[in-house]
C-alpha cells in the first residue's frame, strides 16, 4: 500500500507534465520527420537532405556519445562557454526549422503577401522568414539573459525535432542495433560509471550548469543591468520542470529542484517512430497533413510504439520514485518501443520488409512514389 501511495507522485503536475510533454515531442519529431521528407521530395531540393545512418555510423553514436560524456565530465568548466555559444547558434537554427511550417501556414491562412528579400545560400529568403529568424534569435537571447526553464525546454524541443528530421534510420535492423547499443550505453553510464570514475558520470554531466558568456562579457565591460543576467545556464540538452509546478507539493524537496529528461530519451525513440511512421505511410498511402493529426489514424505500427514509449517512460519515472535513484530511461524505453513493433510486424508478416528497409519492396511497390 505504501508503494502505491508513493507512485501517486506521478500524478503530481510536474511528472504528469513531463510525461505528456515527452510523448508529444516524440510523436511530433517523428511526424515532422515524415513531412520534411515529403517536402524535400516535392521540391526536389536535396541541399538539406537528411543523413541516413549506415551500420558503422550507428555503431559510432554510442562511442562518440561516451567520449563526449567523458570530455564534459573532466573538462566541462573549461569548455562550458564554448558549448553555450555553439548551443545558442544551433538553437536559433533548430527553432527556425521547427517554426517555419507554422509561419507558412499562417501566411497562407491569412492570405498575406510575402515578397522575397534576397537569395541566401542558393535559396530564396522572404520577409516572413526574416522576421521568424529575428524572433528565433531574440528567443535565444532571452534564454541567455534569463536562463528560464520554459525557454530552455522550448530550445530543447526544437533541437530534438530538428535532429530527428535530419538524421534517419533506413530499417529496423540498424535501428535495433543502435537502440541496443544505446541501451547498454545508458545502463553503464548511469549504474556502473561510478565504479570506474568515482562519480556517476551521466548524472554529473546532466546536472552541471554552464557558464554564461553573455554574463562574462557584460561583467568585463561593466555594462548596466548585470544583475539581471544569469551567471549559470542549464543547456537545452534536456527538458526540465520544477517539482512544485502549479503548486504541486513534494515533501522534503526544495522548490528550486527540477525533474529532468534528456533529449536523447526523446530523440532516440523518435527516430524509431519516424522510421515506422514512414513505413506506415508507404504501406497505406495515407496523405498526412502537418496540421491535421486525424489523418494519421490509418497508420498501424506507430500506435504500438507510441503507447509503448509512454509506458516505458512511466516505468522509468516509477522506478526512480521507488528506488530514489537516477534511472537509465532507455533501459525501459527500448524494450517498450522496439518490442511491440517487432512482435506485431512479425505477426503481420511485415518484419522482413521492416528489417531490411524499402529495398525489399516488390517492383510495383518500388515504382510507386510516395504521395504528397
Amino acid at each position: 500500500m505504501e508503494t502505491l501511495w508513493t507512485l501517486l507522485y506521478l500524478l503530481e503536475p510536474a511528472p504528469a507534465t513531463l510525461i505528456l510533454t515527452a510523448v508529444t515531442v516524440t510523436f511530433a519529431s517523428a511526424f515532422r520527420s515524415l513531412n520534411y521528407a515529403k517536402e524535400m521530395e516535392r521540391n526536389r531540393d536535396f541541399s538539406e537532405a537528411s543523413i541516413t545512418l549506415d551500420t558503422s555510423q550507428a555503431l559510432m553514436i554510442p562511442v562518440m556519445s561516451s567520449c563526449s560524456l567523458l570530455l564534459m565530465f573532466y573538462l566541462f568548466s573549461s569548455v562550458s562557454q564554448l558549448l553555450t555559444a555553439f548551443t545558442a547558434i544551433a538553437s536559433v537554427s533548430s527553432l527556425f526549422f521547427w517554426l517555419s511550417p507554422y509561419a507558412l501556414y499562417v501566411k497562407s491562412l491569412l492570405g498575406l503577401s510575402d515578397p522575397f528579400l534576397s537569395r541566401c545560400c542558393s535559396k530564396s529568403f522572404s520577409r516572413m522568414q526574416g522576421m521568424l529568424l529575428v524572433a528565433c534569435a531574440m528567443t535565444v537571447v532571452a534564454w541567455l539573459v534569463s536562463g528560464h526553464w520554459v525557454l530552455n525546454n522550448l530550445l530543447g524541443i526544437s533541437i530534438c525535432i530538428a535532429f530527428v528530421s535530419h538524421v534517419r534510420l533506413p530499417n529496423i535492423k540498424i535501428c535495433a542495433m543502435l537502440l541496443l547499443c544505446l541501451f547498454v550505453y545508458d545502463i553503464f553510464w548511469v549504474f556502473f560509471s561510478e565504479r570506474f570514475f568515482g562519480a556517476n558520470v551521466m548524472v554529473t554531466v546532466a546536472t552541471q550548469q554552464a557558464s554564461n558568456p553573455v554574463h562574462t562579457v557584460a561583467n568585463s565591460l561593466n555594462l548596466p543591468g548585470l544583475e539581471l543576467i544569469t551567471k549559470k545556464l542549464e543547456l537545452p540538452v534536456k527538458i526540465v520542470f520544477p517539482r512544485n509546478l502549479l503548486g504541486g507539493v513534494v515533501p522534503g524537496v526544495n522548490a528550486s529542484d527540477f525533474m529532468m529528461l534528456g533529449l536523447g530519451d526523446m530523440a532516440i525513440p523518435a527516430m524509431l517512430l519516424a522510421l515506422i511512421l514512414c513505413f506506415d505511410h508507404r504501406k497505406t498511402r495515407d496523405v498526412v497533413n502537418l496540421f491535421d493529426l486525424k489523418s494519421s489514424k490509418g497508420h498501424k505500427y506507430i500506435w504500438y510504439a507510441l503507447p509503448g514509449y509512454a509506458i516505458g517512460l512511466v516505468s522509468a519515472l516509477a522506478a526512480g520514485v521507488l528506488t530514489h535513484s537516477p534511472q537509465p530511461a532507455l533501459l525501459y524505453l527500448v524494450p517498450s518501443t522496439l518490442g511491440p513493433v517487432i512482435f506485431m510486424s512479425w505477426r503481420r508478416k511485415d518484419l522482413r520488409e521492416l528489417w531490411e528497409g524499402p529495398a525489399l519492396s516488390n517492383p510495383i511497390e518500388k515504382s510507386r512514389e510516395i504521395e504528397i
